[in-house]
């Protein structure tokens, strides 16, 4: 009995060099049955969830996993696309405009670390080209345990199996680089020429405060980003909010929340606001309906009268520069 695979057949073209771009993940439908499976995985990874398996399986799989995907399924379908989810959508629109830019000459591949394209599927076509050197590529800027480190247990426990596996080159976290932190800027002043210049609100997905505690570096990288763009776009402090969203479960998370500060930013007069999202490479539920849908109403209570959402950098030719470049930074080099 063998252990462990053998290379795949091979496939033409081949190529010596692979890029594997990897997102978090999706539901394949905005159906109770689809998030059910997918909330499971993601939530049952302990990365994600750092608690005893015993009690949160418990829990997982009982309450959670039973009345949560009805609320999420609604909100799915509130934001759901013609060809699909929108994270899946637009991660295939600009891993396409990746290879585009790359050349034949190297192998691109997306996957999710939770959901379809799985890594495991991903890696098995990188492989049947014949590649010899493997660009991992995970679209968060911001380093976490719980996304980054998720992608490489997934990475691993995919190439495991293999007997010959290629050279490896992990990208864990671009928070700060340069092309960056310029496409950021120029998505703000693009969306301010449309609606015109507001007070800003940087807001990030959240993490519980315990994992910063335990030394994940996500809540600096956050701040240094932030910090860079602001620079970049020339503002002054109080100009400028940076906030978390995204909360789940009962424990302390990042704060300040981005309803509580759009609320306050409301309540001491601020009517217009701008809200940038330098977390999410692409739009996704927490951008098209926690905030621009969620959260505007939440300030419109508080007496808001305006609350624009700018675009994630999602397939934009920015965006594919900003990855070409992140890329040669680990040494990419392509003619």
């Amino acid at each position: 009995m063998a252990w462990f695979k053998s290379p795949p057949p091979s496939v033409s073209p081949t190529a010596e060099v692979g890029v594997l771009v990897m997102n978090l993940g999706t539901p394949e439908a905005p159906t109770y049955g689809a998030i059910r499976r997918y909330l499971g995985q993601f939530l049952g990874d302990l990365r994600v969830v750092e608690a005893c398996p015993y009690y949160w399986y418990l829990i997982l799989f009982g309450p959670i996993l039973t009345f949560r995907p009805l609320k999420t399924a609604r909100l799915y379908r509130s934001i759901w696309g013609e060809h699909g989810s929108p994270l899946k959508t637009h991660t295939e629109a600009l891993v396409a405009g990746l290879q585009q830019s790359l050349g034949a000459s190297v192998a691109v591949e997306m996957a999710m670390t939770y959901g379809k394209p799985s890594v495991a599927s991903a890696l098995e076509r990188l492989l049947a080209r014949d590649i010899k050197t493997l660009y991992v590529l995970p679209l968060y800027p911001q380093y976490s345990g719980s996304t980054t480190g998720a992608s490489f247990d997934a990475l691993v426990n995919a190439m495991k199996r293999y007997r010959v596996v290629p050279s490896l080159r992990f990208v864990s976290e671009y928070h700060d680089h340069d092309v960056y932190i310029e496409a950021l800027a120029q998505s703000v002043k693009d969306q301010w020429a449309k609606t015109g210049r507001t007070h800003l609100v940087i807001s990030n997905h959240g993490i519980p405060v315990k994992y910063v505690d335990q030394g994940d570096p996500y809540k600096r990288q956050v701040e240094r980003t932030a910090s860079a763009l602001v620079n970049a776009l020339g503002l002054a402090s109080t100009e400028v909010s940076l906030t978390y969203q995204s909360r789940f479960g009962p424990t302390e998370w990042l704060t300040p929340a981005t309803d509580d500060e759009l609320k306050r930013l409301a309540h001491a007069g601020v009517k217009k606001v701008t809200v940038i999202t330098p977390s999410f490479a692409v739009d996704c539920l927490e951008t098209l309906e926690e905030i621009a849908i969620g959260s505007a109403e939440a300030f419109a209570e508080a007496g808001g009268e305006s609350l624009v959402v700018v675009p994630a950098l999602n397939a934009s030719a920015a965006h594919v520069r900003v990855l070409r470049s992140v890329l040669a930074r680990e040494g990419l080099t392509v003619g």
